[in-house]
């Protein structure tokens, strides 16, 4: 797994997927185990985390906080992970920040983004900025004419974009124009792990979030007949080709 600290010096590979998370932890937490079975099917993936999540009370500076990530990564199987260093507890959506992650877009080629969907009640503020930075980054990737503010980085049309909410606190789903749950049944206990290398955020006092985490992943799985699930919302209607394939995949004609 790659790590830089901006996406400025990042080897131009190019990437199926993109995860954009406020802070070091927020992706694993969201879709990690989707992410995990990504990268086993040989999807090439990647990570940006928009800020360092510093300070915070128990970590004992950035670069703890990092190498927790860079471990985190190695977990899932990701190729790449990008910090892009914007200020923690202070993220707000702006020019310079949209254009900062469109640049990752341009560079990296991702087919399919994943972003925040809506606000993280009782949690930080910066996940809405962080969602609201995506969105707008995704739009500026595709867009010509701007040259002067990309490096000469090439525009790239990302094919589409997922949101993953975040909620331990209701169990009602977002607005959104479609849902698709990922079936993470053999990446539940990967996901755990990927999570728990944030021995910093995650100490013996808060060990019940593994539980909430692991719960609400069953829960949102079996809603679509898997062990375990992510749920993620859809900016479009999900589409089928084989109504029968979807509906009925063993009675389907093969």
């Amino acid at each position: 797994m790659d790590s830089t600290s901006s996406g400025i010096a990042d080897p131009p590979v190019e990437l199926d997927l993109i995860a954009v998370g406020a802070h070091p932890d927020d992706v694993e937490i969201a879709c990690g185990g989707t992410l995990a079975n990504l990268t086993r099917m040989g999807y090439k993936v990647g990570i940006v985390d928009l800020t360092d999540g510093e300070p915070t009370p128990l970590s004992p500076g950035p670069d703890a906080r990092l190498e927790e990530a860079r471990r985190a990564a190695d977990i899932l199987g990701v190729m790449l992970r990008i910090n892009l260093n914007l200020p923690n507890r202070r993220l707000f959506d702006g020019f310079d920040e949209r254009v900062a992650l469109a640049k990752v877009f341009r560079r990296h080629k991702p087919k399919v983004v994943l972003g925040f969907a809506g606000k993280t009640v009782l949690a930080s503020p910066d996940h809405y900025q962080a969602m609201l930075i995506t969105d707008a980054a995704v739009f500026y990737s595709r867009l010509t004419k701007w040259d002067e503010y990309f490096d000469g980085l090439p525009v790239h049309a990302v094919t589409n974009q997922l949101g993953f909410p975040i909620s331990f606190h209701s169990m009602e789903l977002p607005e959104s124009a479609g849902y698709v749950v990922a079936d993470i049944g053999a990446t539940m206990a990967i996901k755990i792990e990927a999570v728990r290398a944030y021995a910093s955020q995650f100490p013996a006092s808060k060990a019940g979030i593994f539980d909430a985490i692991e719960h609400m992943n069953r829960y949102q799985g079996r809603t679509a007949g898997f062990e375990a699930g992510e749920l993620f919302t859809s900016y479009r209607s999900v589409g089928v080709e084989d109504l029968m394939r979807w509906a009925s995949p063993k009675h389907a004609r093969t």
